[in-house]
């Protein structure tokens, strides 16, 4: 069970979703939220610390290294408008904001759970570090004790060719996720039309493949060998995915525990599959031998 100090209810058990965009972890923590025993695994800390709101889709990139695709994307922002973060955030007083998100993402019996994209790792160990008595401490020490008991799932995709692609098509018409079975979600597609940059996906790929290997190496340091699933897995069979994650956490599922179907649907379309056979056209170029 869990206890309550300060008026916010703690966990006895806390589990991260270590991941990197367009991996499937917000399908995976959808669905563990739906068993109901499994906390209410969100983006609680997914935040920028210089502005307390996710990574705006221009800030993906280098202006240095890709002005023309930060001014295409700054461009785009200018008709969406720039998010604000919670009345709560604030680096000087980010305790208040960490005991919200532990109240809110906890559920009655006691287990906590949040999504964590390496991204965002490093402003939200800085974050913890403001808060009194956690100054100067390790990454695995900060983790540890905002999160008691703290264990970690880990989710990656095999297909980083898709992966970056889907990401590249998302950060240019900043739609993240699609309902199942949902339709016009009231947008001027028009003026959202992605366009194909292989630059673009290129760097995003060699991001992604960066990030990815960046939780092996924390975790290896760690000596701590997380459940790891894959996008591909997800997809071919979420409940046996959601069961594994349970058990890893030691959630005792009752026998006739029902997932159902998924809420998101696939955002992958023709599109999609265009642009990943042009990716691997020049990929392939780029890797043919040179002429004699």
């Amino acid at each position: 069970m869990s206890y309550r100090l300060g008026g916010a209810m703690k966990p006895m058990l806390s589990y991260l979703v270590c991941a990197t965009p367009r991996s499937g972890s917000t399908l995976l923590c959808q669905e563990l939220d739906k068993t109901g025993l499994a906390g209410h695994p969100q983006e609680y800390f997914e935040a920028l610390r210089r502005s307390g709101v996710p990574r705006r889709p221009h800030e993906y990139f280098d202006p240095e290294r890709h002005p023309d695709i930060v001014e295409r994307l700054a461009f785009r922002e200018m008709f969406e408008g720039a998010p604000k973060p919670s009345p709560l955030w604030h680096p000087d007083t980010y305790d208040q904001y960490l005991e919200w998100a532990l109240d809110e993402g906890t559920t009655p019996n006691g287990v906590f759970g949040a999504k964590l994209m390496w991204g965002y790792l490093g402003d939200f160990a800085e974050l913890l570090r403001g808060i009194d008595g956690m100054a100067g401490r390790s990454l695995p020490d900060l983790l540890s004790r905002a999160f008691p008991g703290l264990r970690y799932v880990q989710i990656t995709r095999r297909d980083k060719v898709r992966q970056a692609v889907s990401l590249w098509k998302a950060v240019q018409t900043q739609a993240w996720q699609r309902d199942a079975g949902a339709g016009d979600d009231g947008h001027d597609e028009r003026a959202l039309e992605p366009v194909f940059s292989f630059r673009a996906i290129n760097y995003l790929m060699r991001e992604l493949t960066a990030h990815d290997a960046s939780w092996d190496a924390y975790f290896l340091g760690l000596g701590y060998e997380p459940l790891k699933v894959t996008y591909e897995e997800l997809a071919e069979s979420t409940e046996d995915v959601v069961q594994s994650v349970l058990e890893h956490l030691g959630i005792a599922a009752p026998e006739n525990l029902q997932i159902g179907p998924p809420r998101l649907s696939v955002q992958a379309d023709e599109v999609s599959e265009l642009w990943v056979a042009r990716v691997l056209e020049h990929l392939e170029a780029l890797e043919a031998p040179e002429p004699v």
